[in-house]
């Protein structure tokens, strides 16, 4: 994935497609979400950055909900293609795709800095953004299934054990953007646990 979006408010005005009107809003919310934190960003703090009104903003995003929810969605969209281009190029090997998944959760969130724990911390404040991030978790969970459970003894990987793998990886992650660990150290990590994952398989499910 490429490094975090910077900040195009500077750059000179010009008619956008919706499309792209909408990639420069999500840019620039990402680049006020660094520079000024998340309570910053506001739907009005939005539309003076990007130079725009109000009701371009609010016909993108309609709340502040929307807009973090979009930005959400913006975050797993890259994790996603990241995680996608780096098995298409990998290995089919229960090694090289504990590497790729270990090095594009670590090395996404790496990439976005210190402005998506704000993004997440927001997400927590509401019911419906916490079942959103809870959606998304589920659903990397379910394609860590289906790349590795084929290479465990039952074919499969214990739910409790995934959902452990998870909460090592945001802890791992968070460890690296803040300095505690490097990137190498983080990524290396969560490859062995989730190559112990595929070790346990469906044995390790209920001790």
């Amino acid at each position: 994935m490429s490094s975090a979006p910077t900040d195009p408010s500077a750059t000179p005005r010009r008619r956008l497609s919706r499309e792209d009107r909408l990639r420069q809003l999500l840019d620039i919310s990402w680049a006020v979400v660094r520079d000024e934190g998340t309570d910053a960003l506001t739907l009005g703090r939005l539309a003076e950055r990007a130079g725009v009104t109000k009701p371009v903003v609010y016909d993108h995003f309609g709340t502040r909900e929307g807009l973090l929810t979009a930005l959400y969605r913006d975050f797993d969209a890259r994790q996603t293609a990241m995680m996608v281009a780096a098995l298409d190029a990998g290995a089919p090997t229960a090694a090289d795709r504990a590497r790729i998944i270990a090095a594009c959760y670590v090395d996404c969130v790496a990439a976005q800095g210190r402005e998506i724990p704000g993004v997440l911390a927001a997400l927590a404040g509401s019911p419906e953004l916490a079942a959103l991030k809870r959606d998304y978790q589920r659903a990397f969970l379910e394609t860590c299934r289906q790349l590795l459970g084929p290479f465990a003894p039952g074919g499969d990987l214990p739910a409790a054990g995934l959902w452990a793998m998870l909460g090592a990886a945001d802890a791992l992650a968070d460890a690296a953007v803040a300095g505690d660990l490097t990137a190498d150290q983080a990524r290396a990590e969560l490859r062995r646990i989730l190559l112990d994952l595929i070790t346990r398989g469906m044995g390790g499910e209920g001790g």
